[in-house]
């Protein structure tokens, strides 16, 4: 059996230990016992077996005397084999025999252990190495760094020893230092214990912050240590000698590498200079072998998935999962390797080089991928650009840096679509931002009109055109603002004001690259400025432009995005749900998962308005299941979230309260469930209002109001008060602080961006400040109260369904009024305020 692993993984002690505790555990499977032949000193291979025998106190020593019988006798003691001397000495007996260290002797260490296995059968080999010694019958057992549990304590322990009193746990800080110092050591044992020396002088924050130059920091090993295991750069130093140039010059490119990389990428970067691209596989099993390299498969996910035909969905079915592709194998450096590698890459003046063939082979990953997320490919494509994703962000950070703006508009525009559908919104704003900052403002007056151009400007690799680099230019801007559409200190900007003007300047409805991705992002830029009665104009000209240019994808997407909007529109529903329709059949049709996913939640959300609850629920239920495909765990919660809210209204609240808490439960831990959970809390809220328990809702309310920003929507702000000023009056608070609460919030919600994505809230608000009018002034209130109700049922510009909460209160405002007034003083004040408008009707609070 041999013990693999890289340089300071603890194979040493792992055999010594594990020697002894089998021959503890089996006394009677070695009676002659367990032998330690400690190879490192020995440097001529040669010497190995005269070593092995020493260890085993089996060597001769020969006393030559002058005489001729003398002379014989050193002569034929010369001439013996000292294998067979070996094998003689261990014949007949059942030992355990330790080889330690055998990776720079492995010719000499595996003819000795095959010779001596043959020959005696009664001798078992446990061997340590950094490459196996592939001789027949060996079993190799990987000796992998130590989990975080385990390289945490050493830590604990060590760091006990050199400074009296450390403690891993005395506060936070400690704990994250520490933590961070052994993931960066990649839980490599020698490396844990050099750092942990060095907490006699420095704190864990300042070791973590230092380990950039890890190879001068840790060189204070036990100096009864072999030379080469007392700093860190000797442990790899030792290893690198034991490569050929060959292997060194794959070694030092695979330090290019952000999160590793397959066999192709290593073959189209790490070739050349003397490597041909058909030697780097042979190349990096050889590094394998000698354990500079880790090899591991890597799950690239589910991949593709069947689609079930139209009928299916319209029927309400959802989709079967089916079967998915398997993974590859994925070559890495520990992070000290690649630290060491990098330094031999700048050493053989090579990095420019191989970080341009990094840069290129990910540009091209990123850009012949971006076609195939819009198809029956989708999920496989994801899955890979997911497991590439830190290669893509270092081949951006690269271009960034040297100021090559059409390789990085080129990534982003390639990359856009995959941070949406994966909901990396972080990615896309700080990358579109940081290209778009290496060229000139193409929105800068005087703003230049776009020309109509069919073609997009990463349908072929850089250098581009003139005119799709300015396009490019523009794209990557409007890449940057729908990902930041939270910003509003940004919309309220004159700076960005007038960033919002030249967009709508530079283009105009039905383009060819306005109706595709991301130059159908022009349209965030109209929504923004609240010109809302324009919008669905503009998505009628794309859809027209769709169909004239025969764009089946940008046509499904446009529609399930026309759909949406005419969602919260008076009369369309019909309309909305006739774009669904269609969307989703050409989204089956192309095999695309998240566009059948978002095509049923926008008919869903149709049902759900016009009251059929059967239908919402089984459109959610289907989009969920395509979203759960396609791995998008935000809009699964998000579409949960709808469901569970249906599910309420429907009439069954303990099932709708359980789906919302398990979506709750779930938001905690992804990082894209922010809007559900938001959604989610504000639902439950509303819900626990409703039947009295103010207590439980008060506290749904606070969590959201304590996480929005200063970056979020006062529409949320709003919102959020006015739910809050509601649970004051229902608890019995009646103070005249009320009022300026509820004027506050109004005012919040009077937003032209209110007016297409939830045109009713300023309206549903006035019922709040009825409730109040009449809880803080009461019979002197009680007519304005009357008059914001009748506003209220005038000025609500959609016949949808209106939701169980909303009619709650709109009974309970009315019946307070009424008490107050009588029923012919209401009637009128209610037929007065139907004449108010919206401004008019808001100065009554």
């Amino acid at each position: 059996m041999t013990l693999l692993g890289p340089g300071g993984a603890g194979k040493t002690r792992l055999s010594q230990e594990g020697a002894e505790a089998a021959a503890a555990a089996l006394p009677d499977a070695w009676p002659h016992g367990v032998w330690l032949a400690e190879l490192a000193p020995v440097d001529d291979p040669r010497t190995v077996p005269e070593a092995v025998l020493t260890a085993l106190g089996a060597r001769e020593t020969v006393v030559r005397g002058t005489t001729a019988e003398g002379l014989r006798a050193a002569a034929d003691h010369g001439a013996r084999d000292p294998h067979a001397r070996l094998a003689e000495h261990c014949a007949g007996r059942r030992m355990l025999l330790v080889l330690d260290n055998c990776e720079h002797v492995i010719g000499a260490a595996a003819e000795l252990a095959e010779r001596l296995l043959i020959a005696c059968p009664g001798v078992t080999v446990l061997a340590t190495s950094r490459e196996p010694l592939a001789v027949p019958g060996e079993v190799v057992r990987p000796v992998e760094p130590l989990p975080d549990p385990v390289a945490l304590r050493l830590l604990a322990d060590r760091g006990a020893a050199a400074r009296p009193g450390f403690r891993l746990d005395a506060d936070e800080e400690t704990a994250l230092a520490c933590a961070e110092i052994c993931r960066r050591l990649d839980g490599l044992p020698l490396a844990i214990e050099l750092a942990a020396a060095r907490l006699r002088m420095m704190t864990p924050r300042q070791l973590a912050d230092r380990l950039d130059d890890r190879f001068r920091l840790l060189t204070s090993g036990s100096r009864t240590l072999l030379p080469r295991q007392q700093t860190l750069r000797a442990v790899v130093d030792w290893s690198w000698d034991l490569t050929d140039e060959p292997e060194r010059a794959v070694l030092r490119r695979l330090s290019v590498f952000a999160g590793g990389c397959d066999l192709a990428a290593a073959e189209e970067v790490c070739a050349g200079d003397g490597v041909p691209a058909y030697e780097v596989a042979g190349l990096l099993g050889s590094l394998i072998d000698k354990s500079l390299v880790v090899a591991a498969p890597a799950d690239e996910g589910p991949g593709a998935r069947g689609l079930p035909g139209a009928r299916d969905l319209e029927a309400g079915r959802a989709p079967r999962a089916g079967a998915g592709a398997g993974g590859q194998m994925r070559y890495r450096l520990l992070e000290t390797v690649a630290e060491y590698a990098g330094e031999r890459l700048d050493e053989a003046g090579e990095r420019a080089a191989v970080e341009r063939r990094h840069l290129v082979a990910y540009r091209e990953l990123a850009r012949t991928s971006d076609p195939l997320l819009r198809g029956p490919r989708q999920r496989a494509v994801i899955d890979r650009l997911e497991l590439e994703h830190d290669n893509l962000r270092t081949a951006l950070r690269r271009a960034v840096a040297a100021g090559d703006e059409q390789e990085g508009l080129c990534l982003v525009l390639s990359l856009h679509w995959f941070w949406s559908l994966r909901d990396h919104r972080g990615d896309s704003c700080t990358w579109a931002e940081a290209v778009g900052a290496l060229g000139p403002n193409p929105f800068a007056r005087p703003v230049e009109v776009a020309p109509e151009l069919p073609a997009r400007p990463i349908d072929a690799p850089p250098p581009m055109p003139p005119e799709q680099l300015v396009e490019a230019r523009r794209e990557v801007r409007l890449v940057a603002l729908a990902s930041n559409d939270g910003n509003v200190e940004w919309l309220r900007d004159p700076d960005g004001q007038e960033e919002l003007a030249g967009i709508i300047a530079a283009y105009r409805g039905g383009m060819p690259q306005t109706c595709k991705v991301p130059g159908v992002l022009w349209y965030h830029a109209v929504l923004m400025t609240g010109r809302w009665r324009e919008l669905v104009e503009m998505l009628d000209q794309a859809v027209e432009g769709c169909r004239g240019f025969g764009y089946d994808w940008e046509l499904a997407y446009v529609l399930q995005l026309r759909s949406k909007i005419l969602n919260d529109r008076p009369g369309q529903l019909p309309r909305a749900t006739r774009d669904a329709d269609e969307a989703l059949a050409i989204f089956v049709r192309l095999g695309d998962v998240w566009g059948a996913a978002e095509a049923l939640a926008g008919r869903g959300e149709s049902a759900e308005k016009r009251g059929d609850h059967a239908a919402a629920v089984r459109d959610y239920e289907a989009a969920m299941v395509y979203a759960e495909q396609l791995g998008a765990h935000g809009q699964t919660l998000l579409l949960r979230a709808r469901l569970g809210a249906v599910l309420i209204e429907d009439g069954r609240p303990e099932d709708g309260r359980r789906m919302l808490k398990e979506v709750l439960a779930e938001a905690e831990d992804a990082h894209s469930g922010r809007d559900a959970a938001w959604f989610t809390r504000m639902t439950l809220g509303m819900h626990l209002a409703t039947e009295g328990r103010t207590h439980e809702a008060r506290r749904e309310f606070l969590v959201v109001r304590e996480a929005l920003t200063s970056h979020d929507s006062d529409m949320f702000l709003g919102l959020l008060d006015a739910a809050l000023v509601s649970l004051d009056v229902d608890e019995g608070q009646h103070g005249p602080e009320l009022l300026p609460r509820i004027r506050q919030a109004v005012t919040q919600v009077r937003d032209p961006l209110v007016e297409l994505v939830a045109p009713n809230l300023p309206v549903v608000l006035l019922l709040t400040g009825a409730r109040v009018l009449t809880a803080v002034r009461g019979a002197a209130g009680a007519w304005d109260a009357a008059r914001l109700i009748g506003a209220h049922d005038a000025l609500l510009v959609s016949p949808h369904v209106t939701p169980l909460a909303n009619r709650r209160d709109r009974a309970r405002t009315e019946e307070a009024a009424r008490a107050l007034l009588g029923d012919a003083a209401y009637e009128a004040a209610h037929a007065e305020g139907g004449g108010l408008a919206l401004d008019e009707a808001a100065a009554l609070i």
